[in-house]
């Protein structure tokens, strides 16, 4: 592991040390929500990369389930799954606390070195850790994202508003978040403990593990169709998910609103000094009640929105002062490869343990 603590350059050395690093073992997080019909499968194709992993590179895994609160059979499919191979850890939080807490919970409970997150539906391709493990091993990076390879499928509304949210995200921004960058990462050793570090309750891993720094490099993929059942991402969840994105990772909102206002406050002086031209220097009568009218509601309007954008970060200062754990476990199972019956059962806990 001291290798990863090194600084890589080019590639002379790069792929000298890969069993060095390997030695830690990579440790897959995979949030589940309402996903025990796709399970199964995911699982049995995850013990297969995990066997060509330890035969290839004597790389140990674990893969750790975290269950966020899902209504199906999701949690009792999870602890019915083998442990052949590689370790297997069940989480279970006490309701559904979102997708980002369900991955601080992985990260929390992840025991092994590197970590891959990635998505229970089955559209994260599993033959693609090699690949990703391969970038971190061989050419010494340490966050490997994937990004979709392109949008065609999607509706062309859903693909403006990814265009906006990422200009916005960006606009000012030190370390930009690549854009189509998902959930499925991989993340070194040293790359693992500094997002560990991050002390904030309100996540946003995608901009975090960015901003963490490191080399990294992007990977293309296409997305794989689900198995059974359906997305439960609709438009108001994706909206809720990039305003969540935006306050808690950037201040391009506040600045828009700064922006706005001095925008409207130049549109009024110019709009002033053309009453007082046509008042005085033509002798207009410029009617008053209809500017008037129109001047107070995009006026109010434009106040409005100000308020509800401050509230957004107001709002997330008051959830950070508080201080309440991101999630609590109701149940923490773990099956080892070596005694796949061995089960261990914690009472409920917080991320702050």
């Amino acid at each position: 592991m001291a290798a990863d603590g090194m600084t890589l350059a080019g590639g002379t050395g790069a792929s000298a040390r890969p069993r060095g690093r390997a030695q830690g073992g990579l440790s897959i997080v995979v949030p589940l929500f309402n996903e025990a019909a796709n399970l199964a499968a995911l699982h049995a194709r995850l013990a297969e990369v995990a066997r060509r992993l330890k035969a290839t590179r004597g790389l140990a895994t674990e893969v750790v389930y975290v269950d966020d609160g899902s209504r199906d059979a999701t949690l009792a499919q999870a602890r019915a799954l083998p442990a052949h191979g590689f370790d297997v850890q069940v989480i279970s939080l006490s309701r559904n606390f979102g997708k980002e807490a369900a991955l601080v919970a992985g990260l929390d409970h992840a025991r092994l070195g590197a970590l891959l997150f990635m998505d229970g539906d089955g559209q994260h391709p599993p033959d693609l850790v090699e690949r990703l493990v391969g970038h971190w091993l061989d050419d010494g990076y340490d966050v490997v994202y994937t990004a979709k390879a392109h949008r065609e499928s999607e509706p062309w509304l859903r693909r403006f508003g990814v265009k906006v949210f990422y200009s916005l995200i960006n606009w000012g921004a030190r370390q930009k978040i690549p854009e189509d960058a998902g959930d499925f990462r991989l993340l070194s050793p040293r790359a693992a403990a500094a997002l560990r570090q991050l002390p904030e309750r309100n996540r946003f891993f995608k901009g975090l593990a960015s901003w963490i720094g490191f080399r990294q490099i992007r990977v293309d993929y296409e997305p794989a169709e689900r198995i059974h059942g359906s997305t439960t991402w609709n438009l108001y969840s994706l909206i809720g998910l990039s305003i969540e994105g935006l306050t808690s990772f950037s201040v391009a909102p506040l600045r828009m609103a700064s922006l706005l206002g001095l925008l409207l406050a130049t549109g009024a002086f110019i709009f002033g000094l053309q009453i007082l031209i046509e008042t005085f220097v033509f002798g207009q009568s410029v009617p008053g009640y209809p500017s008037l009218v129109v001047g107070l509601m995009v006026l109010g309007g434009v106040q409005l929105i100000m308020i509800g954008i401050m509230g957004e970060y107001i709002g997330k200062i008051l959830s950070e002062l508080k201080a309440r754990p991101v999630y609590f476990v109701a149940e923490h199972t773990l099956k080892t490869a070596e005694g796949a019956g061995a089960t261990e059962g914690e009472p409920a806990q917080s991320a702050a343990e």
